[in-house]
């Protein structure tokens, strides 16, 4: 299609971290994505936490991250940063297959943080909540230790705040009173990861982890599509018919982008060119 040449123009802006590098990984998109079970990579995750270095930063793709990532070096940069990456998404699982890489497992926030709270009450870990608006972050901490009643959630803070903005001082200094081991950083892409690449090093934590629209689904504010629909790869089908005006652009704009992204890398492959 007209424009391919453009579709990779974005390179990413740093080398891989020692961590992730260190792992198996499938690099979709110059995105090394880790290739561990997700009980194994929440095993890990938990693993790092009094490791006594900077935060590690555990961030995730799927197909709009992809897109985000293409067309701004900051977030491309913020990936390559990550100590580990892993899927959110049929997309990208679409696009390695298609790519001829090893597929990546799935693992999505509102099925592994059940998981994580159950991993960090059994082992004394503490958790901070990072976004969302102020109801549903408080929402999402009351509920997530409501059934994990001697789990720590030491903390819960809004995302609506800019980047740039003095608030996220008060931010940092409300984290690094609590000490959590792990902060749960919910604002969305691209603002989540930039947060994290930018201040993570400034937080008296074990692990920085981004999880998108997580707290949404967990307070109840969202509801999570009927398991027949995830389980095909169809879970956007039914985001885009709760919430239309905020998300038809990412689903029927952004999923032909991907789409011919997939196809334009494949080709380049298939005729061993540059970028191959």
């Amino acid at each position: 299609m007209a424009g391919d040449a453009g579709l990779e123009a974005t390179p990413v802006a740093a080398p891989f971290s020692p961590t992730l590098a260190a792992r198996p990984h499938s690099s979709v998109f110059d995105i090394p994505i880790d290739l561990g079970q997700p009980d194994e990579m929440l095993r890990e995750i938990t693993s790092w936490v009094g490791h006594g270095g900077p935060p590690r930063r555990v961030m995730y793709v799927n197909a709009h991250v992809v897109n985000q990532s293409r067309a701004l070096a900051e977030l491309a940069g913020a990936l390559a940063h990550a100590d580990l990456v892993y899927c959110d998404g049929y997309g990208v699982r679409l696009a390695a297959r298609a790519l001829h890489l090893a597929v990546p497992h799935r693992m999505t926030g509102a099925d592994w943080i059940w998981s994580l709270a159950g991993l960090c009450e059994r082992n004394g870990r503490s958790l901070y909540l990072l976004g969302s608006d102020p109801p549903v972050a408080r929402q999402a901490a009351s509920r997530i230790q409501r059934w994990h009643p001697d789990l720590d959630v030491c903390g819960a803070h809004h995302g609506y705040f800019p980047l740039d903005s003095p608030h996220h001082e008060r931010v940092i200094e409300d984290i690094n009173e609590r000490r959590p081991d792990i902060v749960l950083v919910g604002m969305g892409t691209p603002k989540q990861e930039l947060w994290v690449d930018r201040y993570a090093d400034r937080l008296d934590v074990s692990v920085c982890w981004t999880v998108g629209a997580l707290f949404d689904y967990v307070s109840g504010r969202t509801p999570r599509a009927p398991r027949w629909l995830a389980d095909n790869g169809l879970e956007w089908i039914f985001r885009l018919g709760i919430e239309p005006r905020r998300m038809w652009r990412r689903y029927l704009l952004g999923n032909p982008v991907f789409l011919s992204r997939v196809y334009a890398q494949a080709r380049r492959r298939h005729n061993g060119g540059a970028g191959a």
